[in-house]
Protein backbone atom coordinates (compact mmCIF):
# COMPACT_ATOMS: atom_id res chain seq x y z
CA UNK A 1 0.00 0.00 0.00
CA UNK A 2 1.23 3.54 -1.06
CA UNK A 3 1.74 6.04 2.13
CA UNK A 4 1.93 9.35 2.48
CA UNK A 5 5.29 10.69 3.97
CA UNK A 6 3.08 11.85 6.93
CA UNK A 7 1.65 8.65 6.98
CA UNK A 8 4.63 6.34 6.93
CA UNK A 9 6.49 8.48 9.46
CA UNK A 10 3.58 7.73 11.89
CA UNK A 11 3.69 4.10 11.35
CA UNK A 12 7.46 3.89 11.57
CA UNK A 13 7.23 5.86 14.90
CA UNK A 14 4.58 3.35 16.07
CA UNK A 15 6.53 0.37 15.49
CA UNK A 16 9.42 2.01 17.12
CA UNK A 17 7.17 2.83 20.13
CA UNK A 18 6.60 -1.16 20.56
CA UNK A 19 10.13 -1.86 20.06
CA UNK A 20 11.33 0.71 22.68
CA UNK A 21 14.24 -1.34 24.76
CA UNK A 22 13.11 -4.73 23.15
CA UNK A 23 16.56 -6.38 22.18
CA UNK A 24 18.53 -7.76 24.75
CA UNK A 25 22.29 -7.81 25.05
CA UNK A 26 23.24 -10.60 23.19
CA UNK A 27 20.82 -9.67 20.51
CA UNK A 28 21.86 -6.38 19.80
CA UNK A 29 25.47 -6.49 20.67
CA UNK A 30 25.92 -9.88 19.40
CA UNK A 31 28.69 -10.35 21.98
CA UNK A 32 30.07 -9.00 25.55
CA UNK A 33 30.52 -4.89 25.11
CA UNK A 34 30.44 -3.99 28.60
CA UNK A 35 32.32 -0.80 28.82
CA UNK A 36 35.54 -2.08 30.42
CA UNK A 37 38.51 0.51 30.77
CA UNK A 38 37.83 2.42 27.73
CA UNK A 39 40.93 4.38 26.86
CA UNK A 40 41.66 7.88 24.21
CA UNK A 41 42.98 7.69 21.86
CA UNK A 42 45.17 10.75 20.88
CA UNK A 43 43.89 11.97 17.34
CA UNK A 44 45.52 14.28 14.50
CA UNK A 45 43.58 16.36 11.98
CA UNK A 46 43.88 13.45 9.49
CA UNK A 47 41.89 11.06 11.76
CA UNK A 48 39.00 13.58 11.75
CA UNK A 49 39.40 14.09 7.99
CA UNK A 50 39.72 10.47 7.48
CA UNK A 51 36.13 10.28 9.55
CA UNK A 52 34.59 12.62 7.06
CA UNK A 53 35.86 10.30 4.57
CA UNK A 54 34.23 7.41 5.53
CA UNK A 55 30.90 9.01 6.62
CA UNK A 56 30.70 10.35 3.46
CA UNK A 57 30.98 6.49 2.07
CA UNK A 58 28.62 5.80 4.48
CA UNK A 59 25.63 8.57 2.76
CA UNK A 60 26.59 7.18 -0.44
CA UNK A 61 25.76 3.53 0.50
CA UNK A 62 22.95 4.32 2.33
CA UNK A 63 21.00 6.98 0.78
CA UNK A 64 20.07 8.79 4.01
CA UNK A 65 19.16 11.42 2.62
CA UNK A 66 15.42 10.14 2.55
CA UNK A 67 15.67 10.57 6.18
CA UNK A 68 16.90 14.13 6.67
CA UNK A 69 14.19 15.17 3.93
CA UNK A 70 11.64 13.61 6.56
CA UNK A 71 13.16 15.74 9.42
CA UNK A 72 14.74 18.80 7.71
CA UNK A 73 11.30 20.27 6.24
CA UNK A 74 8.82 19.42 8.52
CA UNK A 75 11.25 21.94 10.42
CA UNK A 76 11.62 24.42 8.05
CA UNK A 77 8.00 24.67 7.45
CA UNK A 78 7.30 25.01 11.61
CA UNK A 79 9.44 27.95 11.02
CA UNK A 80 8.43 29.62 8.13
CA UNK A 81 4.71 29.03 9.47
CA UNK A 82 5.66 30.96 12.26
CA UNK A 83 7.17 34.13 10.38
CA UNK A 84 4.15 34.40 8.04
CA UNK A 85 1.92 35.46 11.73
CA UNK A 86 4.26 38.14 12.31
CA UNK A 87 7.49 39.19 13.16
CA UNK A 88 8.20 38.75 16.87
CA UNK A 89 10.18 35.34 15.79
CA UNK A 90 12.23 36.88 13.28
CA UNK A 91 15.35 37.83 15.87
CA UNK A 92 15.42 33.75 16.98
CA UNK A 93 15.78 32.88 13.57
CA UNK A 94 19.74 32.97 13.79
CA UNK A 95 19.57 31.15 17.19
CA UNK A 96 17.07 28.62 16.01
CA UNK A 97 19.51 27.93 12.98
CA UNK A 98 22.89 27.80 15.00
CA UNK A 99 20.99 25.60 17.92
CA UNK A 100 19.95 23.00 15.94
CA UNK A 101 23.69 22.19 16.02
CA UNK A 102 23.58 21.82 20.02
CA UNK A 103 20.37 18.86 19.34
CA UNK A 104 21.87 17.72 16.12
CA UNK A 105 24.29 14.72 18.30
CA UNK A 106 20.70 13.23 19.42
CA UNK A 107 19.04 13.73 16.01
CA UNK A 108 21.99 11.86 14.69
CA UNK A 109 22.02 8.30 16.49
CA UNK A 110 20.02 6.92 13.74
CA UNK A 111 22.91 7.59 11.44
CA UNK A 112 25.21 6.25 14.54
CA UNK A 113 22.82 3.06 14.30
CA UNK A 114 23.46 3.03 10.67
CA UNK A 115 27.46 3.32 10.59
CA UNK A 116 27.77 0.33 13.40
CA UNK A 117 25.56 -2.08 11.50
CA UNK A 118 27.23 -1.51 8.28
CA UNK A 119 30.90 -2.01 10.32
CA UNK A 120 29.93 -5.23 12.02
CA UNK A 121 29.04 -6.22 8.04
CA UNK A 122 24.88 -6.28 8.53
CA UNK A 123 22.73 -5.56 5.91
CA UNK A 124 22.02 -2.02 5.98
CA UNK A 125 18.69 0.01 4.65
CA UNK A 126 18.27 3.37 5.84
CA UNK A 127 14.84 2.28 7.41
CA UNK A 128 17.18 0.31 9.97
CA UNK A 129 18.06 3.96 11.54
CA UNK A 130 14.83 3.62 13.36
CA UNK A 131 16.65 -0.11 14.73
CA UNK A 132 18.03 2.49 17.96
CA UNK A 133 15.28 1.97 19.76
CA UNK A 134 15.73 -1.33 20.34
CA UNK A 135 19.00 -0.91 22.09
CA UNK A 136 19.42 -1.57 25.58
CA UNK A 137 20.90 1.38 26.17
CA UNK A 138 17.65 3.70 24.86
CA UNK A 139 16.97 4.76 28.02
CA UNK A 140 20.70 6.56 28.73
CA UNK A 141 20.42 7.70 24.72
CA UNK A 142 16.70 9.84 25.65
CA UNK A 143 18.10 10.84 29.17
CA UNK A 144 21.31 12.55 27.43
CA UNK A 145 18.73 14.13 24.20
CA UNK A 146 16.69 15.32 26.47
CA UNK A 147 19.83 17.05 28.21
CA UNK A 148 20.76 18.32 24.45
CA UNK A 149 17.05 19.55 24.46
CA UNK A 150 17.33 21.56 27.62
CA UNK A 151 20.55 23.01 26.74
CA UNK A 152 18.73 24.13 23.40
CA UNK A 153 16.17 25.79 24.84
CA UNK A 154 18.23 27.64 27.60
CA UNK A 155 19.90 28.87 24.21
CA UNK A 156 17.04 30.51 23.06
CA UNK A 157 16.17 32.06 26.23
CA UNK A 158 19.65 33.43 26.85
CA UNK A 159 19.75 34.83 22.97
CA UNK A 160 16.03 36.23 23.60
CA UNK A 161 16.92 38.13 26.43
CA UNK A 162 20.25 39.46 24.67
CA UNK A 163 17.90 40.70 22.04
CA UNK A 164 15.71 42.08 24.61
CA UNK A 165 18.54 43.80 26.43
CA UNK A 166 20.16 45.46 22.80
CA UNK A 167 17.87 45.89 20.48
CA UNK A 168 14.83 44.87 22.00
CA UNK A 169 11.89 44.34 23.72
CA UNK A 170 9.99 45.62 20.77
CA UNK A 171 9.95 43.25 17.69
CA UNK A 172 11.27 44.41 14.63
CA UNK A 173 9.00 45.84 11.98
CA UNK A 174 10.31 44.32 9.07
CA UNK A 175 13.03 42.09 8.18
CA UNK A 176 14.99 44.74 6.25
CA UNK A 177 14.65 46.98 9.32
CA UNK A 178 15.79 44.43 11.69
CA UNK A 179 18.82 43.92 9.13
CA UNK A 180 19.69 47.24 8.90
CA UNK A 181 19.53 47.75 12.95
CA UNK A 182 21.85 44.48 13.42
CA UNK A 183 24.65 45.97 11.13
CA UNK A 184 24.36 49.74 10.98
CA UNK A 185 23.95 50.25 14.52
CA UNK A 186 26.05 49.94 18.14
CA UNK A 187 23.16 48.50 20.07
CA UNK A 188 23.28 45.83 16.78
CA UNK A 189 26.80 44.95 17.21
CA UNK A 190 27.06 44.44 20.66
CA UNK A 191 24.15 41.62 20.25
CA UNK A 192 26.24 39.90 17.62
CA UNK A 193 29.22 40.45 19.98
CA UNK A 194 27.32 39.45 22.94
CA UNK A 195 25.19 36.61 20.95
CA UNK A 196 28.37 34.93 19.60
CA UNK A 197 30.08 34.71 22.22
CA UNK A 198 27.46 33.25 24.48
CA UNK A 199 26.75 30.84 21.80
CA UNK A 200 30.29 29.67 21.51
CA UNK A 201 30.40 28.65 25.36
CA UNK A 202 26.98 26.48 24.71
CA UNK A 203 28.74 25.21 21.68
CA UNK A 204 31.77 23.87 23.78
CA UNK A 205 29.78 22.32 26.45
CA UNK A 206 27.52 20.79 23.96
CA UNK A 207 30.33 19.24 21.91
CA UNK A 208 32.22 18.32 25.22
CA UNK A 209 29.68 15.85 26.74
CA UNK A 210 27.99 14.87 23.41
CA UNK A 211 30.62 14.25 20.47
CA UNK A 212 31.13 10.64 21.30
CA UNK A 213 28.13 10.19 23.79
CA UNK A 214 25.76 9.13 21.56
CA UNK A 215 28.18 6.53 19.57
CA UNK A 216 29.52 5.24 23.19
CA UNK A 217 25.93 4.20 24.54
CA UNK A 218 25.16 2.38 20.97
CA UNK A 219 28.58 0.65 20.88
CA UNK A 220 28.50 -0.43 24.62
CA UNK A 221 27.30 -1.66 28.26
CA UNK A 222 27.74 1.96 29.45
CA UNK A 223 25.46 4.90 31.60
CA UNK A 224 24.65 8.00 30.72
CA UNK A 225 27.13 9.29 33.16
CA UNK A 226 30.03 8.01 31.96
CA UNK A 227 29.02 8.31 28.13
CA UNK A 228 29.29 11.97 29.05
CA UNK A 229 32.51 11.37 31.17
CA UNK A 230 34.44 9.87 28.13
CA UNK A 231 33.10 12.43 25.79
CA UNK A 232 34.80 15.06 28.09
CA UNK A 233 37.58 13.25 28.40
CA UNK A 234 37.83 12.80 24.38
CA UNK A 235 37.55 16.39 24.02
CA UNK A 236 39.92 17.25 26.64
CA UNK A 237 42.57 14.76 25.80
CA UNK A 238 42.28 16.08 22.05
CA UNK A 239 41.72 19.82 22.11
CA UNK A 240 42.73 20.80 18.67
CA UNK A 241 41.14 18.19 16.57
CA UNK A 242 38.07 18.30 18.76
CA UNK A 243 37.73 21.72 18.09
CA UNK A 244 38.41 21.73 14.65
CA UNK A 245 35.34 18.96 14.66
CA UNK A 246 33.27 21.49 15.79
CA UNK A 247 34.28 23.98 13.45
CA UNK A 248 33.77 21.94 10.30
CA UNK A 249 30.20 20.73 11.91
CA UNK A 250 29.36 24.77 12.21
CA UNK A 251 30.86 25.55 9.30
CA UNK A 252 28.87 22.77 7.05
CA UNK A 253 25.76 23.25 8.87
CA UNK A 254 26.21 27.21 7.58
CA UNK A 255 27.00 25.99 4.12
CA UNK A 256 24.41 23.76 3.78
CA UNK A 257 21.89 25.99 4.56
CA UNK A 258 22.77 27.58 1.45
CA UNK A 259 20.58 27.84 -0.70
CA UNK A 260 17.04 27.44 1.17
CA UNK A 261 18.76 24.39 3.63
CA UNK A 262 18.64 21.98 0.42
CA UNK A 263 22.72 21.46 1.40
CA UNK A 264 22.00 19.94 4.35
CA UNK A 265 20.34 16.81 3.09
CA UNK A 266 23.86 16.09 2.30
CA UNK A 267 25.38 17.80 5.06
CA UNK A 268 23.37 16.07 8.09
CA UNK A 269 23.64 12.81 6.89
CA UNK A 270 27.51 13.00 6.36
CA UNK A 271 28.44 14.68 9.80
CA UNK A 272 25.98 12.33 11.03
CA UNK A 273 28.13 9.22 10.06
CA UNK A 274 31.07 10.72 10.58
CA UNK A 275 30.38 11.18 13.90
CA UNK A 276 30.49 7.48 14.56
CA UNK A 277 33.86 6.84 12.98
CA UNK A 278 35.41 9.57 14.87
CA UNK A 279 33.95 7.70 17.93
CA UNK A 280 35.85 4.73 16.81
CA UNK A 281 38.64 6.52 16.16
CA UNK A 282 39.09 8.07 19.64
CA UNK A 283 37.92 5.67 22.24
CA UNK A 284 39.83 2.55 22.78
CA UNK A 285 37.85 -0.68 23.28
CA UNK A 286 39.01 -2.36 26.43
CA UNK A 287 41.72 -4.98 26.42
Amino acid sequence: MIQSPFAWIADQLDRAFHQIGSANDEQYWHQDRRAGALAIRRLGLADVGEALTKGLADFATNRTDVICLCVIYPLVGLVLGRLASGYDVVPLLFPLASGFALVGPFAAVGLNEMSRRRELGMEVSWVDAFGVVRSPSIGPIIGLGLLLIVIFLLWLVTAEAIYVVTLGPKAPTSIPAFIHDVFTTTRGWTMIVLGIGVGFLFAVVTLSISVVSFPLLLDRDVGMGAAIWTSIQAVVANPIPMAAWGLIVAGGLVIGSLPALLGLVIVMPVLGHATWHLYRRVVAPPE
